[in-house]
């Protein structure tokens, strides 16, 4: 039964996606207004939040020009990019037999076989509906990587690939590993790709705020994380106090989702004053 609704879920994903390409203007029709980019954190089983949050983004009629992920960011981010409405991505969330791939696989290949049958073997970067970029880590050289092209399923499973928990993704040279490793908000990302404003998602809960603290002198990807959260001109943050990025349980699961829908809500004042400007 659990197999039969996962897969129900997977078509629905399929046929929303070639709806919504017929709903959503091409960039040539968005003319000149700011263009948005939308960034979802890392935080393992927390991106249930972000799927919460993502109700209100989509309530707000604020236009997703672009899309950045880190680590479960990515895959939130990445089906979000092809179309997967938040309702769906609910769904998807709450489904047993997807928050089990998540837990007790040192591989990982039961994710990657998931991954592509979400988002189709042969989808790339090129053919998605919203242009979308997401971070991983090369482990060979300690350097962050920002991956746009390719195959989508594959460049997912790398920017997730949480160090001692899932084997680092091969591609080309590279050993890649969880893109939070070195910037877990890709705020910047986002700037780069020419994003005007930024709605940023982050589940971080233990935030290290203090710019002169010595944890914070010592690690550059704290620095780098704390910029980003202050050059998001709207941040939302989901209160994940008491969660962690292993709570895939069906009630935690809910309760993250929850979290986010109350922190999307509280945000919705400003997602429709920036749906104003954009007229």
């Amino acid at each position: 039964m659990k197999k039969n609704l996962f897969f129900i879920l997977l078509l629905l994903v399929c046929v929303t996606m070639q709806a919504r390409k017929k709903e959503n203007p091409t960039s040539d029709e968005k003319g000149d207004r700011p263009k948005v980019a939308l960034v979802l954190g890392g935080g393992g089983a927390k991106g249930a939040a972000a799927v919460g949050v993502l109700k209100y983004v989509e309530q707000s009629g604020v236009p997703i020009d672009m899309v950045v992920g880190t680590s479960i960011g990515s895959i939130v981010g990445g089906l979000y990019s092809m179309g997967t409405t938040s309702e769906q991505l609910d769904s998807l969330f709450r489904n047993r037999a997807w928050t089990d791939l998540f837990t007790g696989s040192l591989m990982g290949d039961s994710i990657v076989r998931t991954l592509r049958e979400l988002t189709g073997s042969e989808v790339s970067f090129e053919s998605l509906k919203i242009p979308f970029r997401c971070v991983a880590v090369d482990m060979n050289k300690m350097k962050e990587v920002v991956l746009k092209e390719g195959n989508l399923a594959q460049a997912m499973r790398a920017s997730m690939a949480i160090p001692l928990v899932f084997k680092p993704v091969k591609i080309g040279n590279m050993k890649l590993v969880d893109g939070g490793v070195l910037n877990n908000l890709p705020v910047d990302v986002a700037r780069d790709m020419g994003a005007d404003i930024v709605i940023a998602v982050d589940l971080t809960v233990n935030k290290h705020k203090d710019d002169s603290s010595l944890l914070t002198l010592l690690r550059p990807d704290l620095r780098k994380y704390q910029r980003n959260c202050k050059d998001a001109d709207i941040y939302i943050n989901p209160n994940l106090k008491g969660y962690g990025s292993e709570d895939f349980s069906p009630t935690k699961i809910a309760e993250m989702i929850t979290l986010g829908e109350k922190a999307g809500k509280a945000s919705l004042k400003d997602l429709k004053k920036l749906k104003k400007k954009l007229k």
